[in-house]
């Protein structure tokens, strides 16, 4: 996240196709840390470089694999992040677009409703953090 003008923004990736907005997330590789999967894939999708300053906990969610059509159970962890450089335009091609939005507007964008769960969690966190060290 970050704060343009007081006004708090999220990075949401798009398929335009699949009309599906979403927040960055992957899969750990070989022993990685939760959190360095977290920082690696933020990169990777977003263009961005990040630090983490909480966690957010987690959501879970079944899905039919394309392969094999098998179901797996997937777990995702979140963090609060914020970026300290890098650009949106030097995201990788799992995702169309990389954008920054404002939280209001992103809530009404993100297609699943457990990953709005989190931005509501991350919006919370964040401005709480910003009133903190505002005093």
């Amino acid at each position: 996240m970050r704060s343009d003008q007081g006004i708090p923004e999220v990075v949401l990736c798009g398929r335009v196709e699949a009309g599906e907005w979403r927040l960055p997330k992957g899969t750990p590789e070989p022993g990685e840390s939760r959190k360095e999967t977290a920082i690696r894939e933020v990169r990777e999708e977003t263009g961005l470089h990040v630090e983490i300053l909480e966690p957010l906990g987690h959501i879970e969610y079944v899905f039919r694999a394309r392969s094999d059509h098998e179901l797996y159970l997937k777990r995702v962890y979140y963090y609060l992040m914020e970026s300290f450089s890098g650009n949106t335009s030097e995201h990788d091609h799992e995702f169309d677009v990389v954008e920054w939005v404002e939280t209001a507007e992103a809530l009404e964008r993100i297609s699943f409703a457990t990953e709005a769960d989190v931005l509501r969690r991350a919006v919370s966190a964040f401005t709480s953090r910003r009133t903190t060290s505002n005093g």
